[in-house]
């Protein structure tokens, strides 16, 4: 709901996570990191700092799992950057490094009035009560515990459409000659369905027999 803030935000997303990965059992992750839930965002209603939203970040770094990590919505420009700036920083274990004053560029002004990389929260109330939250994630545990197994999809050969191999082996076929697609001796019978073909000495004008 409205106002979501940081610790709010954390009692849910860790441990929806931590059993969709342990229920999934995943070998690689995809983390889209949308920026509309940052506080001041234009169309986003939650309240999330720039480090409140890093976090979510670093605990799936927690997994040692090859993650390929994108971008994705976020209407307040800046604080975007700021986002992506920070989660970069995070992703590559600089976090404690990078400076919390954004450098000069074109854009510096933007930044303006206090051009620091993290924001604060507004005064937004947050409408997310500890019960609405606890319940909310008890049914998300409950529906992924629901799965008895991790769901997979099976390798396996597939078989050719329109071709047929015969025990001939085509290799030792003559290069130069054409053979009927129906002979025994080119290896390979196309696959053709009766009502495909007509004898046109057969057909009246229009086109029945």
């Amino acid at each position: 709901l409205e106002g979501m803030d940081d610790k709010s935000f954390d009692r849910i997303f860790k441990p929806v996570v931590s059993k969709a990965i342990d229920v999934y059992r995943p070998t690689v992750l995809v983390l889209q990191c949308g920026a509309d839930s940052l506080t001041q965002d234009r169309l986003g209603c939650f309240n999330l700092t720039v480090k409140g939203h890093a976090e979510c970040v670093r605990y799936v770094k927690t997994f040692n799992l090859p993650t390929m990590v994108l971008g994705g919505g976020g209407y307040t420009i800046r604080n975007v950057a700021r986002c992506w700036c920070y989660e970069t920083a995070v992703l590559v274990n600089q976090d404690q490094e990078i400076s919390e004053n954004v450098p000069w560029h074109d854009y510096y002004d933007s930044y303006a009035p206090d051009y620091s990389l993290h924001i604060v929260p507004s005064l937004l109330e947050n409408r997310n009560t500890k019960e609405s939250l606890e319940k909310t994630k008890l049914q998300v545990l409950a529906q992924l515990s629901l799965l008895e197994c991790a769901p997979s999809v099976h390798m396996h050969e597939v078989p050719p459409d329109s071709i047929v191999r015969s025990e001939f082996d085509p290799e030792f076929a003559d290069p130069e000659k054409r053979y009927d697609g129906d002979s025994k001796i080119s290896g390979l019978k196309r696959r053709e369905f009766p009502g495909e073909w007509y004898e046109p000495e057969k057909m009246n004008h229009n086109g029945k027999s």
